[in-house]
């Protein structure tokens, strides 16, 4: 059986030169895989004609026409209202109607939140969706939530982002049983505030794999599979993560250009910095999920380049081959239950 995507073509910055392409790789990757491409449909068949691999794959493409694009500076409101033919609303509706399993879009954050929960409606015992990405730490990815989607979340919201979150790992990373963690401002029993108290309660009497609270630096050690925090908290912990990378990025660059002696160095440094990069690229990790709704969605960095983009399109392919809003459905009405 397939697994069908539709994706966002005209958005991200960069529109359908990567998206059409970060498609078709990912049609050599996955043979299983479908792709529906969502825009404009004289320019998506023009941008497939340009890629050399489109003949091996046109059986496995379709293109649905969306008049409308929304701008990054579109409010979540005027993309919900008036702009109800968008390549972002038009891919959510497929998945909607049941003629995709997933959908991928790199654009607008507030609007495709907005959009999807609209369209798709949440879960059963989901009060809000939550947005879930990996970061790279020192033995390979922790899966952080929420980033940013919610501000001043409950304590049972909480708990409900920390099955969803152990749900979507366990599935995607092969992970049996993963770790959760809580962010606090210490690691002890008695640090933080009530909410974090009453949280910390809630996912001790759960069947999670909690193991405590953790700490900012905790992020990137490597040792917890999942954080939970509210959006506050995450999409600052996020944001201070990108400048402290580019800080340490713009320090080096200019370290090496000091002199023809720091240049030379830089030459024979390349194999390591090469090997660096790979490791803490933010490409490898890109796709942020929308968990809690009634369907697969997920969001690449607007920025993206086809190879960042298509590793959104794979995240996309894992989540719908789990069937992970029927895992996250099922295990949440289950710790409901134990709850009430």
């Amino acid at each position: 059986m397939s697994i069908k995507v539709s994706i966002d073509a005209s958005g991200g910055d960069f529109g359908f030169s990567v998206t059409i392409n970060a498609g078709i790789k990912a049609l050599k990757t996955y043979d299983d895989l479908m792709v529906n491409f969502v825009g404009d449909k004289a320019g998506i068949e023009n941008a497939l004609n340009n890629n050399s691999s489109y003949s091996k794959f046109a059986d496995r493409i379709n293109i649905t026409h969306a008049s409308e694009v929304i701008n990054m500076s579109d409010s979540p409101s005027v993309a919900l209202r008036h702009k109800k033919d968008s390549s972002m609303r038009v891919a959510i509706n497929l998945v909607k109607n049941g003629e995709a399993d997933a959908c991928v879009s790199a654009g607008n954050t507030g609007a495709l939140m907005s959009i999807a929960r609209f369209v798709l409606k949440t879960i059963k015992g989901v009060d809000r969706p939550a947005i879930m990405s990996a970061v790279p730490t020192l033995t390979g990815p922790t899966h952080v939530l929420d980033l940013g989607a919610n501000i001043d979340s409950k304590p049972s919201t909480l708990l409900q982002f920390a099955i969803m979150g152990s749900i979507a790992v366990q599935n995607t990373e092969n992970i049996k049983n993963p770790s959760v963690g809580l962010l606090n401002v210490g690691s002890e029993e008695l640090k933080g505030n009530e909410k974090s108290q009453e949280t910390s309660e809630l996912l001790k009497n759960s069947s999670l794999n909690y193991i405590g609270f953790v700490e900012g630096d905790d992020i990137y050690k490597g040792n917890i599979d999942v954080i939970v925090c509210d959006g506050f908290e995450g999409n600052i912990a996020l944001k201070a993560s990108e400048g402290v990378a580019k800080m340490f990025s713009y320090f080096i660059r200019k370290s090496f250009n000091k002199n023809l002696f720091t240049k030379l160095v830089a030459l024979i440094a390349q194999p390591v910095m090469r090997d660096f990069k790979s490791k803490v690229d933010p490409g490898k990790y890109n796709g942020a999920s929308l968990l809690g709704l009634k369907g697969v969605v997920v969001k690449s960095h607007g920025n993206a380049d086809v190879d960042s983009f298509l590793q959104a399109i794979k995240e996309a392919y894992l989540e719908a081959h789990a069937k992970i809003t029927d895992k996250i459905s099922t295990q949440l009405t289950r710790e409901l239950e134990v709850h009430k």
